[in-house]
This record gives structure tokens, C-alpha cells and sequence, in this order.
């Protein structure tokens, strides 16, 4: 019998369970299904609060809320519980005062063998040390951080957990993953690859390169706009390679290559201000997201190094 299914019979009548104490057949595989991911949950919980004991409680947490929830209504459970556990440990390190956290070098996390390849060595690097740097982040920083830099999850899902736009989400974590390599004395091996692809992508586009453009796309490339940008005229979302080649072919003469919060990117200027940021994921030597921010808020909180 599962833990979450032994703890959930002290309690009688309430959340799936018969009033002789016993778990329905739903009820148990809710328990076990929620069993399935308590490892990863964890692993983000630790890494986002430094305590095992408040990573379990944020567990325990995301486990009483599921209970009280309409599981049918639930299309991806693991996305759910990620989601709320993240939440609930936001609330928790915006609530809290500066305080002590636990080394997670002490605890072996089963979530670690499941961490993307290019991201081991950042993954490794999460002990007593690096939590100090960790510490020091916004809240948001470092969800996002943890988030999509360890465990894989989209900017889009990031977005909705922190209240932001999926652009503003990026340069959340960018931030952070500047002050976490720069604290841990990790070189990103990658950088300079993704400058040279945003590059070329620039040049092709200002050439009117449509396959050269098409060269360096994902086929599965999409742009994102913030509302700033869609009221001067862009779409909100293009999706695929054709697509995101035939908006930047023959364009992007004004734009600028330029480090947007330390991650290659462009930007337009007018007057000497910056009025539209390209801000560019690219993933093993291709662009799959372009993201246009305009928002005059949002360009004045990102840092620039034009190269």
C-alpha cells in the first residue's frame, strides 16, 4: 500500500474514501498515480525551498488540494500537481524571512536521473553553496530557474504559475541562470554557438535568406508576442518553420545583435530607446522561439550588452 494511500485512511468519509475507512478504486488510483510523481515533485520542492522538511510539506500540500479537486476535470495530472506544488512553494519563500537552508547535497533526489543532459553540470552543481546564490533571487527568479533549467518545464507553463508573460518568464530564469553560472564558475559551453546561430539568423534575415532562414529554424519554431507588440501590429503566435522565415525574410534591418539579460538576442531602437526585443531560444544549433517584447515595462527591467 502506498504512503499517500496509508496516510489518507487516518481520515474517515472525506476525499474518495468509503465510511468504513477503506480507499474507493478511484481513490486508489489517484494514490497511486500521485505516488508515480511524489519523486519529481520533490525534487523540485527541495530545490526551490533548501528544506526537506518544507519540500515535504509542499508535497503533502499539493496531495490535500488534489484530494478536494475534481480529479476528471485534471487532462495532465503530473502538469497539475507541478504547477500547484510550485505555487504553494512561491507562497512559501515569499512569506518566509531570511533564514538557514539545508545543503541538498545531503539528500539524494530520484529526480536528479531524470534531469536533461545539458543541464547535468547546473544540476550537480545545486549544493550549500550555490543555495546561498539561490537564496538571494526574487521568488519568481528562482522558480523559474529550478523550473526550466532542471526539470524541463515550458515557459508557457512557467508563465501561468508566476502571472507573466512566457517572454517575461524567460528572462526571469535567464537572469537568474547569469548569477547562478557566474556563482558556481560554470561556463555555459553552448553560448557561443547560440550567438553565432542568432547571428546568422539575423543576417539571413536582413539578406531575405528564406532557406538560409529555414536552415537555421526548428520545423517546429514558433513566435510569441507580448499585447505591446501585437497592438503595433505582430501576431500574437505563428507557429512553424515557414511561417517565423516568411515574417523575418527581408526584415530586421534595424534590429541590433545585442546580450538580452546575457542570452543572445535583438533589438530595435527608435531615438536611441529600445521599442522591440527578439529575445531567442535556440536548442541544439536551431531556433525553435522567438519571442517579441514590447512592453515598456518589461524592456526597461532586461539589461543590454549590444555586441
Amino acid at each position: 500500500m502506498s504512503q499517500t494511500a496509508g496516510r489518507l485512511r487516518q481520515v474517515d468519509g472525506e476525499d474518495g474514501r468509503g465510511r468504513d475507512g477503506d480507499m474507493t478504486d478511484d481513490g486508489e488510483l489517484l494514490a497511486r498515480r500521485f505516488e508515480d510523481s511524489r519523486a519529481r515533485l520533490g525534487g523540485v520542492a527541495l530545490r526551490m525551498l533548501g528544506s526537506s522538511a518544507e519540500a515535504e510539506d509542499a508535497v503533502q500540500e499539493a496531495w490535500l488540494r488534489l484530494t478536494r479537486a475534481d480529479s476528471a476535470t485534471i487532462d495532465n495530472l503530473e502538469g497539475w500537481l507541478t504547477t500547484v506544488v510550485s505555487r504553494v512553494c512561491l507562497d512559501m519563500l515569499r512569506s518566509r524571512g531570511s533564514r538557514r537552508e539545508e545543503p541538498l547535497a545531503e539528500h539524494h533526489d530520484p529526480a536528479d536521473s531524470t534531469d536533461p543532459a545539458r543541464e547535468a553540470e547546473l544540476a550537480d552543481a545545486v549544493g550549500p553553496a550555490l543555495l546561498v546564490v539561490l537564496e538571494s533571487l526574487q521568488p519568481a527568479e528562482r522558480l523559474a530557474f529550478v523550473l526550466h533549467d532542471l526539470f524541463a518545464v515550458p515557459f508557457d507553463e512557467i508563465a501561468v504559475i508566476v502571472g507573466r508573460t512566457p517572454a517575461a518568464a524567460r528572462q526571469l530564469a535567464s537572469r537568474a541562470r547569469r548569477r547562478v553560472r557566474g556563482s558556481a564558475g560554470i561556463e555555459d559551453p553552448g553560448e557561443a554557438r547560440r550567438r553565432a546561430v542568432v547571428d546568422a539568423f539575423l543576417a539571413a534575415s536582413r539578406d531575405g535568406d528564406f532557406q538560409g532562414l529555414l536552415d537555421l529554424l526548428d520545423p517546429d519554431a514558433v513566435i510569441r508576442a507580448d499585447g505591446a507588440a501585437v497592438a503595433m501590429g505582430a501576431a500574437e503566435i505563428l507557429r512553424g518553420a515557414a511561417a517565423v522565415a516568411e515574417t523575418f525574410a527581408g526584415r530586421a534591418q534595424g534590429a541590433r545583435f545585442a546580450l538580452v539579460d546575457g542570452m543572445p538576442g535583438a533589438v530595435w531602437s527608435k531615438g536611441g530607446v529600445p521599442r522591440v526585443v527578439f529575445a531567442f531560444t535556440v536548442e541544439e544549433g536551431r531556433v525553435t522561439g522567438i519571442d517579441l517584447i514590447s512592453d515598456a515595462d518589461t524592456i526597461g527591467a532586461l539589461e543590454f550588452e549590444f555586441l
